[in-house]
């Protein structure tokens, strides 16, 4: 494996990635402040030191010059769900990068085509969408443009194997596989809440011991991010429970902020 992994964003998936990159050799992470990369290397410092072998946060560079991200072979945009500002930032990327480089985008409910056409190189992108905690979680879904060349195909299998996780190729259609199937099952359990006045530490009890789920789908949303959660419900066409809109609206948004339907 010869790529050289560049990472543009700075939030959980990105930080996961770079970390579990790390292992194996040197990666640039780009964040868009001073503030946010000095938080992005704190993070890092912590996933590495969390992971068997104490990796070297060191091996992580971040940096603020988008053009530094020039220096990959694999530039992988890692911010927030939003299509407006995923296509912008692919934009400037595939404005950057080499010839030979794959342009990827972490998604997990957009377009990929739509985001293959802004990035201008089409035959060179794909989507990786990783599941957080990345170092823990094995799968990736691979989904790719009609445009995408056998070159750009292997590349992305043998980035995620190289990554000790599972490639999947699946198809572009809003949220994937995993997505699509999981998340009117989290809407359910919130309406359920609604109905019952049950407490949401019973309701994800019930899962936990009695569907053998590792976590409850309260503290899975939660873990997801209320505001992505209803993007992601938005971008699939689930209708997004009022209780989950309420919650966001009151800063609520899960673990980052310390309250989502369960205190962190």
């Amino acid at each position: 494996m010869q790529e050289r992994l560049a990472l543009a964003g700075s939030g959980a998936i990105a930080c996961g990635l770079a970390s579990t990159a790390a292992r194996h050799g040197p990666v640039l992470l780009w964040a868009r402040s001073g503030r946010s990369a000095d938080r992005a290397r704190g993070t890092v410092q912590t996933l590495c030191g969390r992971l068997s072998g104490r990796v070297n946060a060191a091996h992580v560079e971040v940096v603020t010059d988008l053009e530094a991200l020039s220096k990959g072979t694999f530039l992988i945009e890692a911010i927030a769900e939003d299509a407006e500002a995923k296509s912008e930032l692919l934009a400037q990327i595939g404005a950057l990068a080499g010839d030979a480089a794959v342009l990827g985008t972490t998604t997990s409910s957009l377009s990929v085509s739509e985001l293959a056409r802004a990035s201008g190189r089409p035959e060179r992108f794909v989507a990786l969408h990783v599941f957080n905690p990345v170092a823990k979680m094995r799968l990736v879904e691979l989904a790719f443009s009609s445009e995408a060349s056998t070159d750009t195909r292997r590349r992305a299998v043998a980035l995620c194997k190289w990554l000790g996780k599972t490639p999947i190729e699946v198809p572009d259609l809003p949220g994937f596989v995993v997505n699509r199937l999981l998340f009117p099952y989290l809407f359910g359990a919130v309406r359920l809440l609604a109905e019952t006045g049950m407490t949401p530490q019973d309701l994800d009890d019930c899962m936990v011991l009695g569907a053998g789920h590792p976590m409850g789908p309260l503290a899975l949303l939660d873990m997801v991010g209320l505001d992505v959660a209803i993007a992601i419900g938005e971008a699939i066409g689930e209708p997004v429970p009022e209780t989950l809109r309420r919650l966001a609206g009151e800063g609520a948004l899960g673990r980052k902020s310390g309250r989502g339907f369960h205190l962190y």
